[in-house]
């Protein structure tokens, strides 16, 4: 304890001196160095008191000198007279100094790097480097990790242009620093993207990877930590993979690691195979005989964690296989960009049986353990994507393997066989399928009640699921459920909730996809004559005593949802006896006093679950004029529980009850106004709450269905939400996905309010201004990006017909008439990218149909200038959408309307 109170006080000693006594200050800042070690040492104590106090000492120091700071961090890390277990942990803060998961202060921490005096930085790297060569193993495993990260941050700027050159001279030293190089080169490619190496140094780096990947290569730790490295480096292999020398030369080394003697070279190996896969499908032609016989093998004969890896090769080339089939269909012409190799298809005869096999290898506890998985449970998963791939010509291949097991005494046999047959439900077409589901279904439905193996029935219960799934519905033509199996089939659900937690989790799960499959029936559902018995039994299943295992009071809840989802009005009397129940339920939850931290979170998760079924239960009683007056006579009650759930957190706000509100302000309508003088907090909250942005993501929504309920009552919240919406939008704390809604939700305040919404277009407009420069041109980006910016887009694009729409027939519309031509320019930008979605092409075409409808006479020569309004109104009246087709007709009558007068 000493130790850290002389630290404390050496700091605050070094804050109070003069910085321009620089003599004094270098003593004192060398003996904090000094006793950083014992800081943390003690910041790893198993006495909180001491830990804490470790860890207040280390900010103190990181705050009064930041660069003395990590300097001391990277001296500690790089010292061999200090213990391994303070060099690893100096490592570690200076790894997390440079980087954070948020991408806000990801920024920050890389621009405080950057802002460093460079002899600071020279010296920090130089200790790192020096680590690498360490006789300790941690040390060296860290500094690898801290190097990477410093190079994420300086590349891109064409700083430390020496490092690869200094890292790749290591090669002919120790096997010890030729790892920890390795270890290093692995991880930087993992933070810098390729486009930030030169080829030549790829070239390099690629080089002394694949020969530290050699057989030739004797030190196991060097082979394994290069064939890590390879697997992270095969992003900037690109060229290398274009060249049929090299690629040929990278393949084979790969291949001969997956027959290492040692099982975690093995393992990495296949796991570069799982990458290349993916990354390299359209090179793979030469190499699939191979793999096959290498992945077989492996499946066959080796360990768990390495057959593992060789059955998720076969996986991956599914996935590739199913996306390209769905971007293309059949269509493949010669300069499609990828072609489909089919090699899911050509090793179908061989593949098969070897993923069947390991339907055999279960384990005696899987179905209880939530996070399991197995050769079994991937060779099952492998063969679902399979049957997805090639679809009806599964069917022959995996029945043989069906009927010779389902019957035979031992369990894993029955279990085997009614897994491959839940895997292949969904791939073949109906017609291949329901003849074989309607044989069996009577065989399942009496295994699932009378099997004596839990195991059977998990899995039999599971299959079930997938049959409603897959093959029920209004869309399949014959149907599986029929008025005289329904009885049967709903009766063994009913009572398989009875059963472990894992086979009732899995029973609910069957009858949710059995009544999500009466979803769109608007009269008549055979469900009806059940509909108070199902309720009841999925009531009672969520009041087990062992509820809490298997996800099986969610998925009680989940059920219950769908079935009063898809009830039809015959039931709405009993819907509506069910909101006192759930009520009740909810004011249970509220009543539980002093509650340690594991109970609050359970309650927390049960008001969840409760506010999901009340939110499902409003919005069918909602949906009807005499159901909605019905369920009037509760609404107040339901608010005031949903303000207490509110009220049990004090930081956040609960999601779901957020949700909850949404639903209840539909109902209600102009009513839900006298509610908004208590609620309005928890909706400021929830709109505050940067950290947990799917709340504030769910708030933003929730103010949308408040204007569209209240409208004009909605007035007197107006500044305070607006402001909050700009703070959030000028925020780069928020996580970006909540920005596109922020911009719809603007349309939504200025349709509900119209002309008052004149005091915030100052604020809004330039916002949506600038969001509309920055999403206009998503040129080269990738899908992830295009799909951003065009919600981006279309939160904007929503936010101007909102604001143009509630401003028409007001004589303020003259307010808009400055903003008209960015909007149009806008439309053009967008127009000419030719990267929009359907659902931005609608929107576009309403904005300019709803500008020349409000604006009139001022729109109409400003469209006639417009670059591209004429084009694209006529593509979209070509539109095969009917909805584009639709607006596009409405807008070409508002135009010409502006046009002619």
């Amino acid at each position: 304890m000493t130790n850290v109170c002389g630290c404390d006080l050496l700091i605050h000693l070094f804050a109070s001196i003069p910085v321009s006594d620089s003599v004094l200050r270098t003593e004192i800042w060398n003996h904090i160095a000094m006793e950083v070690t014992q800081v943390l040492l003690n910041a790893q104590s198993v006495d909180s008191t001491v830990r804490k106090h470790a860890e207040e000492t280390l900010k103190q120091f990181q705050e009064q000198n930041l660069p003395g700071f990590l300097l001391s961090l990277s001296g500690e890390l790089s010292s061999e007279e200090k213990p391994v277990d303070s060099r690893k942990l100096a490592g570690l803060i200076l790894k997390n100094a440079l980087d954070a998961k948020e991408q806000h202060r990801k920024y920050e921490l890389v621009q405080r790097w950057l802002s460093l005096d460079v002899a600071v930085k020279t010296q920090i790297k130089t200790c790192l480097l020096q680590t690498l060569s360490s006789p300790a193993p941690d040390a060296r495993s860290t500094a690898s990790q801290v190097i990477a990260k410093v190079a994420g941050i300086e590349l891109p700027q064409k700083q430390w242009p020496e490092l690869i050159g200094s890292l790749l001279s290591n090669q002919q030293l120790p096997a010890h620093i030729k790892q920890a190089t390795l270890e290093t080169l692995g991880y930087l490619c993992e933070e810098v993207s390729p486009d930030v190496m030169e080829q030549d140094q790829v070239n390099k780096i690629l080089t002394a990877v694949i020969q530290g990947m050699n057989a030739e290569e004797k030190n196991n730790d060097v082979r394994l930590a290069a064939t890590r490295a390879l697997y992270n480096a095969l992003g900037f292999a690109q060229a290398n993979f274009t060249n049929d020398m090299e690629r040929d030369f990278i393949m084979r080394v790969v291949c001969q690691a997956t027959l290492s003697p040692e099982v975690k070279i093995r393992q990495a190996a296949f796991e570069c195979l799982v990458s290349i896969s993916s990354t390299y499908y359209e090179k793979l032609a030469p190499y699939i005989q191979d793999i096959f016989s290498i992945t077989a093998k492996a499946v066959r004969e080796d360990e768990e964690p390495v057959a593992l890896q060789a059955i998720e090769f076969w996986s991956s080339i599914c996935d590739e296989e199913i996306d390209i089939l769905e971007d293309y269909g059949g269509d493949f012409t010669a300069d499609s960009d990828v072609p489909c190799y089919n090699f899911i298809k050509q090793a179908l005869p061989a593949l098969v049986p070897m993923l069947l096999e390991t339907l055999l290898k279960q384990e005696e506890d899987q179905d209880q353990d939530e996070v399991a998985w197995n050769l079994a449970m991937a060779g099952g998963t492998c063969l679902g994507l399979v049957a997805r791939t090639v679809g009806d010509d599964i069917v022959p291949l995996v029945m043989p393997f069906i009927e010779e097991n389902i019957t035979k005494p031992d369990w894993r046999q029955r279990e085997a066989a009614t897994y491959a047959f839940g895997s292949i439900l969904e791939g073949p077409s109906p017609d291949k399928l329901t003849p074989i589901v309607n044989g069996a279904l009577n065989f399942m439905l009496t295994a699932l009640t009378k099997d004596a193996n839990s195991h059977v029935k998990d899995t039999t219960a599971w299959t079930l699921g997938r049959i409603f799934e897959f093959l029920h519905g209004s869309t399949v033509e014959m149907p599986i459920i029929t008025p005289a199996n329904c009885q049967q089939i709903i009766t063994v659900l009913l009572q398989s909730m009875k059963d472990a937690p894992n086979v009732a989790e899995k029973a609910c799960g069957a009858l949710y996809f059995l009544a999500q499959g009466y979803g769109d029936v608007a009269a008549s559902s055979p469900l009806t004559p059940f509909f108070q018995e199902m309720v009841q039994s999925l009531l009672t299943v969520t009041h087990r005593e062992d509820a809490g295992e298997s996800r099986l009071r969610t998925a009680a809840y989940e059920a219950l949802n769908e079935v009063v989802r898809c009830s039809t009005d015959e039931t709405v009397p009993m819907v509506l006896q069910l909101v006192p129940v759930i009520m009740m339920e909810l004011h249970q939850t509220l009543e539980a006093q002093k509650l340690s931290s594991d109970e609050r979170e359970k309650q927390s998760e049960l008001q969840g679950l409760l506010c999901g079924c009340l939110q499902v239960i409003i919005q069918k009683l909602g949906s009807s004029e005499p159901t909605k007056y019905a369920f009037s006579q509760y609404a107040d009650q339901i608010m005031s529980l949903f303000l207490r759930v509110f009220a049990c957190r004090s930081a956040t706000v609960h999601e779901e009850a957020m949700l909850s509100i949404g639903a209840l302000a539909y109902a209600t309508g102009p009513d839900f106004a006298k509610y908004m003088p208590e609620f309005y907090k928890y909706l400021e909250m929830g709109l505050q709450n940067f950290e947990e942005y799917q709340v504030c993501a769910v708030t933003v929504g929730v103010v949308g269905d408040l204007c569209r309920a209240l409208e004009d009552k909605i007035l007197p919240y107006c500044d305070g939400i607006m402001t909050q919406l700009l703070k959030d939008l000028s925020s780069n704390q928020l996580h970006r996905s909540v920005k596109p809604p922020i911009f719809s939700c603007f349309g939504d305040i200025a349709l509900a309010i119209g002309e008052n919404f004149e005091k915030y277009l100052m604020y809004a407009m330039p916002m949506l201004q600038s969001a509309a420069e920055l999403s206009a041109r998503a040129t080269g980006a990738d899908d992830e990006i295009l799909d951003y910016t065009n919600l981006l887009r279309n939160g904007i694009l929503e936010a101007y017909s909102g604001i143009f729409q509630g401003f028409k027939n007001s004589p303020k519309t003259q307010l808009l008439i400055p903003y008209a031509p960015h909007i149009l320019q806008f439309l053009d930008s967008i127009y000419m990218e030719k990267d929009m979605d359907d659902v931005v092409m609608k929107t576009a075409i309403g904005v300019l149909g709803d500008l020349a409808d409000t604006l009139g006479s001022n729109a109409g020569s400003l469209i006639q200038q417009s670059v591209s309004s004429k084009d694209f109104l006529i593509e979209c009246l070509s539109s095969d959408d009917h909805l584009i087709k639709e607006s596009a007709e409405w807008a070409q009558m508002a135009i010409s309307r502006a046009i002619s007068v």
